[in-house]
């Protein structure tokens, strides 16, 4: 602890620009050199504090004006944080009648040892220009200014939504009650969660139901690898909102019903209401299962707890919270919750059917690169303090 202690203050005081006293210079550690390989603009240096390196931290370029630096860090949810990647290329800007969608490209920079990526601008300095460029976020989707997904970490939350509640009901080959036929998708526009759901060859029909469809066409132009979901054959698309098309469902018609929705405010707020999941529970058949988003336990922990108390009373089966890592949403984690409506039980912590066993499902239009098993069962673990300010779990 001592030697660590020591590092530590060797850090501080190179940073703070403090001389060593037995060579009369400052000897900068490995860790600082990594850090300042990109000297910084000198007016965004001089905004920063002594001790931090210029780009692990953003700061409003509007630092003068109080109202707007506000703005800048007041997303309702997620108040004073902000996540920045350094964008080499805008390709798709529009307006659709819900929503602005914005594409764009990431920037990564690569060096001999290691990576940094530069956090500052949306645009690439000159200097910059030339550097090589190595495996990065990809191209990056973006909802009225919330990151909904880029293409390196998709498949983090795409699989695990997806596998989850489907991987937790019996094989059709075992089970004597129930036999997964019908599955409904809630958003998902981007048709990852199609493309997942389509390993599953026991799935008769799937349905999704999206409310913009500037969301399916940008996803087809710019994530082909995700959009290759809406290809499957069982897939059948309805454009509209998902609210009226759950409220004239036939009561029992769908097996699982997964909601990839965007986070609760503006149009998906209709999404994390009661009413809402009362309409789910009646779409599903006795035993159906529910997968929904559900909030980072960084952040919403008073939000899980109001949505897994509201589901507990409508949801007669078992209601469980999972997590995944996602690194470029907001504390780089996400939360799940599975419900089951009463009737045959339904074990979300363990896969009865693990995809291991599902045939041709591993490499189906691409490998699984996240789940498996292993990842299913550890997503069901909760750190102590989850367990205590979630009341309910």
């Amino acid at each position: 602890m001592e030697g660590d202690a020591a590092r530590d203050l060797g850090c501080q005081k190179t940073m703070d620009g403090e001389v060593n006293e037995d060579c009369g210079q400052t000897d900068i550690p490995s860790c600082c050199l990594k850090a300042r390989a990109y000297a910084p603009d000198p007016e965004l240096e001089a905004n920063c504090h002594a001790t931090v390196v210029s780009g692990w931290f953003s700061e409003s370029r509007f630092s003068s004006d109080d109202a707007a630096k506000r703005m800048y860090f007041n997303n309702p949810m997620w108040p004073g944080e902000v996540h920045s990647l350094a964008v080499d290329k805008i390709l798709f800007k529009e307006k659709s009648k819900y929503q602005e969608v914005l594409v764009f490209e990431v920037w990564h920079f690569n060096y001999d040892t290691y990576y940094l990526v530069v956090l500052f601008t949306p645009s690439v300095p000159k200097d910059l220009s030339t550097m090589k460029r190595s495996a990065s976020y990809g191209k990056v989707l973006v909802l009225d200014g919330i990151l909904q997904l880029s293409e390196k970490d998709e498949c983090a939350y795409q699989e695990m939504i997806a596998h989850l509640p489907l991987c937790s009901i019996e094989s059709p080959k075992h089970a004597s009650v129930f036999l997964l036929s019908a599955v409904l998708v809630v958003g998902g526009g981007d048709g990852g969660v199609l493309r997942e759901i389509s390993r599953h060859s026991s799935v008769e029909s799937i349905d999704i139901c999206e409310i913009d469809e500037m969301v399916i066409d940008v996803s087809k132009k710019f994530f082909p690898e995700l959009a290759i979901g809406f290809e499957d054959p069982r897939v059948h698309l309805h454009v509209g909102d998902a609210v009226e098309f759950i409220r004239n469902i036939p009561e029992g018609k769908y097996d699982a019903i997964i909601v990839d929705s965007s986070d609760p405010v503006g149009p998906a707020q209709e999404l994390v209401e009661r009413p809402f999941f009362e309409m789910i529970a009646k779409a599903l058949r006795a035993g159906g299962v529910l997968c929904n988003m559900a909030e980072s336990m960084w952040l919403h922990t008073h939000l899980i707890d109001d949505m897994i108390s509201v589901c507990r009373n409508i949801f007669k089966g078992n209601v469980h919270y999972a997590w995944t890592s996602v690194p470029t949403y907001p504390s780089g984690v996400i939360g799940f919750i599975l419900c089951s409506t009463e009737g045959p039980d339904v074990d979300f912590r363990n896969p009865v059917n693990p995809i291991e066993k599902l045939d041709g499902a591993l490499d189906h239009q691409r490998e699984l690169r996240f789940y498996n098993s292993q990842m299913h069962r550890a997503a069901f673990a909760l750190p102590p303090f989850v367990r205590k300010e979630v009341k309910c779990i």
